[in-house]
């Protein structure tokens, strides 16, 4: 038995449309949460296991898994069938898990500094090297790990699609965004997420 605890239109609808993809079996919960968007909007929802309060979280036969990597990888690994992840001792299992810890170490804390209005050497070169990295994988892509679509692309592709304004003017993101937008998985999960948003704002 498969749950995920969620908030529409949060950091956590990627592990919406990750669910879409594979065709898992997952039992969606909706919380409330404390914060959105770095504003104070409630209290934590009592149901939410996670932790801190946050979304998303798993819960698989009575065990907690959170924080979107983890939870992006232990789905994928669950459903190989779907072609998203890498099995153990794959030659692509290496720059997968590079690229989704990377993502969470490098390339949200460069966009939040950025979002933030940081602007010092270390912060402008942290975001530079991490467009740079990107956009060489885009070259070479149509995807981040070449011709085949991944989890790593639900991850990023999803963290860039979120702040395309503070993206570089560049074909190889609008491509690659465009792609992205454009699969059916994406759009049921945005579909979903907009529902549930219609219905709690009614």
């Amino acid at each position: 038995m498969l749950t995920l605890f969620h908030a529409a239109q949060t950091r956590s609808s990627r592990i919406l449309w990750l669910i879409e993809e594979l065709g898992a079996d997952v039992e969606v919960v909706h919380c409330e949460i404390a914060w959105r968007n770095g504003q104070k909007v409630g209290e934590a929802d009592p149901k939410n296991p996670h932790p801190d309060g946050k979304v998303p979280a798993l819960i698989h036969d009575g065990s907690l898994i959170t924080e979107s990597a983890a939870v992006a990888l232990y789905l994928t690994d669950l459903h190989t069938q779907a072609g998203l992840g890498a099995p153990v001792g794959s030659p692509e299992r290496g720059a997968l898990l590079t690229w989704l810890t990377w993502a969470a170490g490098e390339l949200e804390p460069a966009l939040f500094a950025r979002m933030g209005g940081a602007s010092d050497p270390y912060s402008d070169a942290r975001y530079e090297a991490a467009m740079d990295r990107l956009m060489e994988a885009l070259w070479n892509g149509p995807f981040l790990m070449g011709a085949r679509f991944t989890v790593a692309d639900v991850m990023i592709g999803s963290t860039l699609a979120w702040v395309r304004l503070m993206l570089p003017d560049s074909p190889l993101f609008s491509r690659y965004l465009e792609r992205l937008v454009a699969r059916p998985a994406n759009a049921r999960a945005r579909a979903r997420d907009s529902a549930v948003a219609l219905e709690q704002a009614a």
